[in-house]
């Protein structure tokens, strides 16, 4: 069977995010070595918006549409904002990276209830199968977690902020880097309301430096301007179901990298998710339509 220069593009670029995303957590912990939660996060968003203020303003727009301002406003606070304040806030209240992984792993779910009104019992239970093979990914963290009331709720509202901000974003009908910069700022403003209460501490170091710039070029520009291509060409339940991937992904490159051994455990969760994501994507259509379209969208 032939595959066209369209559809390869595809699968190259959901490789690509799916690459890069999953290496957003190695990172994150090598820049927290060096600083607090708060201000990793002022100085990964601070540069992301300058890069791509600087993107938006070569090609010539660097807001909105006129009567769409608000909504991308409300899905930057949210998909942006509210996610990572949340997912940093639960982690700092006992919510182990497992458990956390476990919690937004019901995205996909949660969309497909909210935004498919009919769909096959082999679609739900193939979401499940994969949820099922997260948890074996992460079983061992899930083991470890001593969990707060107070980290439950920012766990929870972390996934209600990405869940709703992924619909909302799936109707913007705007290149992605025409709305990032003002998501990006309205980031930066939500985050600076947070600072009073927040330790602000860093120590800056070349292994600091080079977490900052992957999280604030790679993570929050390049991988971010993927992401919202697939949500904006294709499937968002087929999309979502992506992060199915990363916690497995991370894994692996935790192996290959630092040497961190992989457990059995999780060598047969990222088998079920495999098996758990072709069963998603096949009773949708016969290639992903969430990628299809990349290679032609406007740049």
């Amino acid at each position: 069977m032939s595959i066209n220069r369209t559809t390869l593009l595809s699968y190259c670029a959901t490789a690509l995010f799916v690459l890069l995303w999953s290496s957003g957590a190695i990172f994150s912990k090598m820049g927290l070595e060096s600083a607090s939660a708060f201000a990793f996060l002022l100085l990964r968003f601070t540069i992301a918006f300058v890069v791509v203020l600087g993107i938006s303003l070569s090609r010539g727009q660097w807001l909105p549409e006129p009567g769409t301002r608000l909504r991308v406003a409300v899905t930057g606070l949210l998909m942006i904002g509210g996610y990572s304040i949340c997912y940093f806030k639960a982690l700092e209240h006992g919510v182990t990276p497992g458990v956390l992984a476990t919690v937004l792993g019901v995205q996909p779910i949660l969309t497909l209830l909210a935004t498919e009104s009919a769909f096959s019992l082999q679609r739900l239970s193939g979401l499940f199968l994969a949820l099922s093979g997260l948890v074996l990914v992460v079983y061992h963290s899930i083991g470890l977690a001593q969990i707060s009331t107070t980290g439950v709720v920012f766990a929870l509202t972390a996934l209600g902020s990405i869940t709703t901000g992924a619909i909302l974003q799936k109707g913007v009908k705007q290149a992605p880097a025409s709305v990032l910069p003002l998501q990006y700022a309205m980031t930066l403003v939500l985050c600076l309301a947070f600072t009073p209460w927040e330790s602000i501490t860093v120590e800056f170091n070349p292994r600091f430096l080079l977490a900052l710039l992957w999280l604030g070029v790679v993570i929050s520009v390049i991988a971010t301007l993927l992401l919202y291509r697939l949500i904006q060409a294709g499937n968002l339940v087929n999309v979502t179901s992506l992060f199915y991937l990363v916690p497995g992904v991370t894994a692996a490159m935790d192996y290959l990298f630092l040497g961190n051994q992989m457990s059995l455990l999780s060598l047969l969760g990222m088998g079920a998710i495999l098996l758990g994501l072709t069963l998603i994507s096949r009773t949708r259509q016969t290639q992903p339509e969430a990628l299809k379209p990349i290679a032609a969208t406007e740049t």
